[in-house]
């Protein structure tokens, strides 16, 4: 079981524009796979945070129309990192929480019953797991794009040393470049 960060970026390092859209995102050509579907197969839990779960609400107006949440993601739970009040896609599993991340990568763990946990985004929680050694893997889709500005895959200093380079592979204008991640000394 891993816990990973698995996330499309830009070549100049952002995973959504100023306004926390994703619209550069399908302008790329894939090239006609689909890496995410078998990438969620191993899946059996994941987290995000609540910008990133408001982008899928209005995106896909997943309140008016549930299916948009039920279809990719079926009933595998979700955990949704906020400080505020968020409405819940009706039917989904989701778990609306605060704090800190290690006691809730306890909780995902056990609901993910020896799968993998998926770490959605966006990158400073992402980067709160790499503070505390949950973080096991990154992978990146890099596509042929630059924002100059927006969301930024981590928004924190991890220096190389922490990473390994695992694998390598281009699938349509993606690079997808996996990396292991060691805990921090």
């Amino acid at each position: 079981m891993k816990t990973q960060y698995y996330t499309a970026t830009t070549i100049d390092g952002f995973i959504a524009d100023e306004h926390n859209s994703l619209e550069w995102l399908f302008e790329v050509d894939q090239g006609g796979e689909n890496p995410f579907a078998e990438f969620f197969a191993g899946v059996g839990a994941f987290a995000m945070g609540s910008t990133t779960y408001e982008w899928i609400l209005a995106q896909e107006k997943a309140l008016d129309n549930p299916s948009k949440w039920l279809e990719p993601y079926g009933d595998i739970p979700a955990w949704v990192f906020t400080s505020r009040d968020l409405p819940a896609v009706p039917g989904a599993n989701l778990h609306f929480v605060r704090g800190e991340v290690a006691p809730v990568h306890q909780q995902m763990t056990a609901a993910a019953n020896g799968k993998n946990i998926w770490l959605v985004g966006g990158g400073d929680l992402v980067g709160q797991f790499a503070d505390e050694g949950l973080l096991d893997e990154v992978i990146l889709g890099v596509a042929p794009v630059s924002l100059g500005k927006g969301a930024p895959v981590l928004p924190r200093r991890i220096t190389s040393s922490r990473f390994t380079l695992t694998g390598a592979r281009p699938i349509g204008q993606f690079a997808y470049l996996t990396y292991d991640v060691h805990k921090p000394i």
